[in-house]
Order: structure tokens, then C-alpha cells, then sequence
């Protein structure tokens, strides 16, 4: 299934709340690069929950938004905690956690948590879909439209794990909310305002 989304570059933020407490931020970077768009995803938790960093990186098709590559660590420059890699030219599927490292055949396209939050910003007109993780199936189930604050948007939820995304229905099909449940209860990232340029910028392209 193929997403009609084409994400350019993109720079976007999300406030996380927990029980309607601030539990940390997080920052998109998204980037064509080399044959395929890079996502970047950086999650500084605190507030009520412990000061935590996670970063997540993500290389996927430009068109279909699948997963290439995924990683996830503490962005402290080692090596990443956990890594996945998608090589249609060994047919593998290769997994490492820690030095933990395992491979299977790659018999279909998957995807990762990021790729799978991208493409489902251009998942239009779909009620059900199943798509293949490194982890098992994930089922997307679209429910009613609804609105987040102002903006109208599409809601879907994802089993097994019962997150909630919701998706900006005009473009460029923002993801507005993310709720995902936790040991301390459900997590929640609203997205901020979208960003203006600078005073310096507007200068500069008035000249």
C-alpha cells in the first residue's frame, strides 16, 4: 500500500503531557537524502517523568515510506541501543540489541516506529490496514473524524501497544496528537504551533 504523502524537509516540535503535567518535548527533523528521506526524532523526557533522551533515527523509501534502517539511543554519539536493518539485497531482516544480534529473511516491507507515524499522515480513504513491523503485525483501524483543538483530523488507532494518532486532514497532514499508554499512564504529544520565520528571515527576503 502505497502512501500519496511526499514529505520535503520539515523541522517540527511536540509538547508531552502526562495527566495534563509537561513530560518533555520532542523534535522532528525530516530530510531527503541519497534516494530516501531521513527522519530524525529526538525525545527529551522530563517534567513528571525522569530526565531521559532518546533519539530515534529512520531511513525509508522516498515513496512508499518504508523502513530502510532504524536506530534508537541516547544520541550521546555511541553505538545505538537498538538497530534494524531492511537489505532487500541479502533478503535479510538483521536485529541488534545490545550485542545481542539476530537475522530473518525479508519477505515484505516493513516498518519502523517513525516510517510508520510518517506514512500514516498520507494514509487517505484507508479503514483497516495491516502493516508488518520487525516486531509482528500492527493493525490500523481508522475511526471517526474529529478535531484537534480547531483543526479537523483523522484518528486512527494501532494494536496491539492501543495508541492513538491523529493526522491534520488538509495538508500537510500535521500529526497534531500522539497518545500512547505507559506504566504511568497514557502519554500524551500535542504538536505545537506551527513555526513562523525569524524577523532576520523576513528581512532578508523583503530585500
Amino acid at each position: 500500500m502505497t502512501s500519496a504523502f511526499r514529505p520535503g524537509p520539515e523541522q517540527f516540535g511536540l509538547t508531552l503531557l502526562l495527566g495534563g503535567r509537561f513530560a518533555g518535548t520532542q523534535e522532528w527533523t525530516l530530510h531527503p537524502e541519497r534516494r530516501a528521506l531521513v527522519a530524525r526524532v529526538q525525545t527529551d523526557f522530563g517534567g513528571v517523568l525522569p530526565e531521559l533522551r532518546r533519539v530515534q533515527h529512520s531511513r525509508m523509501h522516498p515513496r512508499l515510506l518504508t523502513s530502510q534502517h532504524y536506530t534508537e539511543g541516547d544520541g550521546r554519539g555511541g553505538r545505538a541501543s537498538f538497530e534494524t536493518t531492511f537489505d532487500h539485497r541479502s533478503g535479510l531482516v538483521t536485529l541488534r540489541q545490545g550485542r545481542d544480534e539476530a537475522s530473518k529473511p525479508l519477505t515484505t516491507e516493513h516498518h519502523d516506529p517513525v516510517s510508520l507515524l510518517v506514512w500514516l499522515r498520507g494514509l487517505e480513504g484507508t479503514e483497516r490496514a495491516t502493516v508488518q513491523m520487525a516486531g509482528g503485525h500492527v493493525l490500523v483501524q481508522r475511526l471517526a473524524d474529529t478535531a484537534v483543538g480547531e483543526t479537523p483530523a483523522r484518528a486512527y488507532l494501532l494494536r496491539p501497544g492501543g495508541a492513538y494518532v491523529f493526522v491534520e486532514t488538509a495538508p500537510p497532514h500535521r500529526l497534531l496528537r500522539l497518545v500512547q499508554p505507559t506504566d504511568f499512564g497514557p502519554l500524551e504529544a500535542l504538536a505545537d504551533p506551527p513555526r513562523k520565520p525569524s524577523p532576520d528571515r523576513r528581512r532578508r527576503r523583503a530585500g
